[in-house]
């Protein structure tokens, strides 16, 4: 493949978790001076908060951990799936949806679960939307998505 690896973060709203998830591939990637080798995006499902920031209590977050996630909300656009080269759902509904909306075999192939980068010894089999909860939830997103994350680049 020649070019920048293409790389989309999904979950539900995009105001989360694939927006952290996009924040925090950029960052690593710069870190080990390869940032010209990606290209790295993030989507929601659903549109509901198409062209707002991401949710104040993720940034905030993940600001205390060195990211800033400056995305804005957008919809998965059917587009996306023949632009990037690797899409990552944040869990099963995500994944379920993403594959709904494939329409060929190439098209499924490039849907992963953010559970295929995290070590063999992490507990959690998806990441959970922390939108409803407190700040552990938000703690446990952005733990998931560094170790996810850090695992992407080395596989890539």
């Amino acid at each position: 493949m020649s070019g920048k690896t293409k790389i989309l973060f999904v979950c539900l709203g995009n105001i989360c978790r694939s927006a952290a998830a996009e924040a925090i591939l950029k960052k690593l990637a710069e870190q080990a001076e390869i940032a010209d080798q990606y290209e790295i995006d993030s989507a929601g499902i659903i549109n509901y908060h198409e062209g707002e920031p991401a949710d104040r209590r993720m940034r905030e977050h993940a600001r205390i951990h060195g990211y800033d996630i400056t995305s804005i909300s957008r919809p998965v656009r059917q587009t996306d799936f023949d632009y990037f080269d690797l899409i990552v759902g944040m869990d099963n509904n995500n994944i379920e949806d993403l594959r709904d909306r494939a329409q060929t075999i190439e098209q499924e192939r490039k849907i992963h679960a953010m559970r295929e980068y995290f070590n063999a010894d992490t507990p959690e089999d998806y990441v959970p939307d922390p939108y409803y909860g407190g700040a552990q939830g938000f703690e446990l997103v952005i733990s998931l998505l560094e170790e996810g994350c850090t695992n992407i680049l080395k596989m890539r």
